[in-house]
């Protein structure tokens, strides 16, 4: 094994592309780094990192502008062909066909890779059967769930054995449970195969798997190692806190994350707060932040290690510590319904055909109160959402948004709600400023009222006006939808997995925004996948299969998963699971 030489060798890598001012930007600036064979290795990064650049250089898709590539001991610039016959690449955006069946699509590239029909019977049995897909074979693709699609690209992208197996970030956008049998299914192929895999990834848990990671920044390559050697760059540092009494966790990490003089990094966890002090953080001021509330001491992390890196970058290039983005203050209408419920759902039924989508769900929501929706792919969420935004329309249940029955009167309860979706839909070949003019009239908004509040909004959310919003950053794009939601000053904002596929600096801007927005008033339905985010959260509910399994604060949903203490996300599949396991008995009893 000694003498096998490593599976990708780079030195002095770079690419430019030209950026939509039209100047050129160093995609990858410089890098020089080894990857060794029969490992499973980790890039990790923001938006904007290179990760994705580098993949497709490594894939042979993209042409370097300088420097050396070697993968699997050939030289990419001289002979991309037989690299890509021996490697295999699932990108972001995995291109199944949706018309076609599970079979119809392993067939389809099978042929594609000119796999011999002898081997193939074998193979897909393998994969069917790892990816537990194998009941659903005759299921067209696009009638699958967001984690079944994946788990299917990933079967498709592995019809032949590889030597090099690179993932683009493969689990952006499926929920917890999906995302623990993707992994498994890849750990899997690595002990079972020898397959030498590299995966890019916006999950630090994910990152803490990996041999090495190699954590990225602006095209550049910041630091590597194991994950224990980069965990050790936070120690003594990491702290907790427990705010005092009545006091949300999520505005104490809003008071320690708006000081980033004294604090690196802090997220809600528990009803406590974990944060990353400064090395050189001024003692006085530090005691003064914290007020009366007591640090303790807590074991570091890979994330700690990952936000410090990046923080100490984006500070050498910036000059200054960056201060996260907040809103500004929003008074919402009041509806005249005082502190009653805000959203009041009973017994909401949807179904589709003779399937039952959601089946008898009952909450209400307070005003001001950040209510998360969470639930596997395909557990009726998304369906639930859309009823509660006025989308679509309940088979029956009773249903109030705003003090108005949206069985009734849909129109005039979307007046006074605003929605944010999960792929950016504003129009992207037209400006920042367009954008948010046209749906300020969209909205109702006329004359120098609307100006003055397009004007406000791109002041407030850090905006370029001029700049066209296709070409913006994905962070920037999900900051535009924001504030389009906004324009009309709702009292309602739904947000549909707001933060799907964004990095985790992206996502503590955007929750100190909705910090904000949730201490003027504002009320918020979030459906989300990262499990930490169910932390910002007053009461969050868990879906599956179209009924509610629990329903409370984050600490009373860890009570009743039986965990009282750990990740929201082990709390989550132990619910879900319980929950279907309690289902196959009764089906077997019955």
């Amino acid at each position: 094994m000694t003498d096998t030489p490593p599976s990708v060798v780079i030195e002095g890598l770079s690419k430019k592309f030209d950026g939509p001012d039209g100047k050129p930007f160093a995609a990858i600036d410089d890098i020089t780094l080894s990857i060794r064979p029969g490992t499973l290795t980790a890039f990790v990064g923001p938006d904007g990192a290179g990760k994705t650049t580098l993949m497709r250089m490594m894939a042979g898709l993209l042409r370097p502008d300088t420097g050396t590539l070697r993968v699997l001991d050939t030289d990419l610039r001289t002979d991309p062909q037989s690299v890509q016959n021996r490697i295999s690449y699932m990108p972001q955006r995995f291109g199944l066909y949706e018309d076609l069946s599970i079979q119809e699509n392993l067939d389809l590239y099978a042929d594609l890779h000119g796999v011999p029909l002898d081997v193939r019977k074998e193979r897909f049995a393998r994969l069917l059967a790892m990816t537990d897909l194998a009941g659903f074979t005759t299921r067209p693709a696009g009638k699958l769930s967001g984690g079944m699609k994946q788990k299917l690209g990933l079967a498709c992208t592995l019809v032949r054995v590889p030597d090099l197996l690179l993932l683009d970030e493969p689990s952006v956008g499926v929920d917890p449970l999906s995302r623990r049998d993707l992994w498994q299914i890849i750990e899997q192929l690595i002990e079972e195969e020898g397959l030498s895999v590299i995966v890019s990834t916006a999950y630090m848990d994910e990152a803490e798997r990996c041999d090495q990671v190699f954590v990225l920044n602006r095209g550049m390559k910041l630091a590597e190692g194991t994950p224990a050697e980069l965990t050790k760059r936070a120690q003594g540092l990491t702290y907790v806190v427990t705010p005092d009494a009545g006091v949300p966790a999520r505005d104490l990490q809003a008071r320690l994350i708006d000081a980033p003089d004294l604090v690196v990094d802090a997220v809600p966890s528990g009803g406590q707060v974990r944060f990353i002090r400064r090395p050189d953080c001024d003692e006085a001021g530090f005691a003064q932040l914290l007020h009366d509330c007591a640090p303790e001491p807590r074991e570091e992390e890979l994330e700690d290690a990952f936000m410090l890196l990046l923080r100490q970058h984006d500070e050498a290039v910036q000059g200054s510590a960056i201060t996260p983005l907040a809103a500004g203050t929003v008074a919402p209408p009041s509806n005249g319904n005082g502190n009653g419920p805000v959203i009041l759902v009973r017994d909401l039924v949807r179904r589709f055909g003779d399937f039952t989508a959601v089946a008898n769900t009952s909450f209400d929501v307070r005003r001001g109160e950040i209510f998360g929706l969470l639930g596997p792919n395909g557990a009726g969420k998304t369906t639930t959402f859309r009823m509660l935004c006025g989308l679509l329309p309940a088979t029956s249940g009773e249903l109030q948004v705003a003090g108005v029955n949206l069985r009734k009167a849909r129109a005039a309860a979307r007046a006074r709600i605003g929605y944010v979706a999960q792929k950016f839909s504003l129009y992207s070949n037209i400006s920042v400023y367009e954008n948010l003019d046209f749906f300020g009239g969209a909205y109702g908004l006329r004359g120098s009222r609307r100006r003055d509040r397009v004007r406000e909004i791109i002041r407030q959310f850090d905006l370029d006006p001029d700049a066209q919003s296709g070409n913006l950053p994905l962070g920037y794009k999900q900051r535009l939808a924001m504030a389009a939601g906004l324009l009309h000053e709702p009292e309602i904002l739904f947000l549909d997995e707001p933060t799907s596929g964004i990095d985790p600096l992206a996502r503590r801007a955007f929750w100190r925004t909705i910090t904000s927005l949730s201490q003027s008033g504002v009320t918020i339905v979030v459906t989300t996948h990262f499990m930490e985010e169910a932390e910002y959260c007053d009461r969050i509910a868990i879906q599956d299969a179209g009924h509610l399994l629990a329903l409370g604060t984050p600490r009373e949903v860890r009570e009743r998963s039986g965990l009282r203490a750990g990740h929201m996300n082990e709390a989550f599949i132990a619910i879900v699971e319980q929950a279907r396991a309690a289902e196959r008995e009764g089906q077997e009893a019955a």
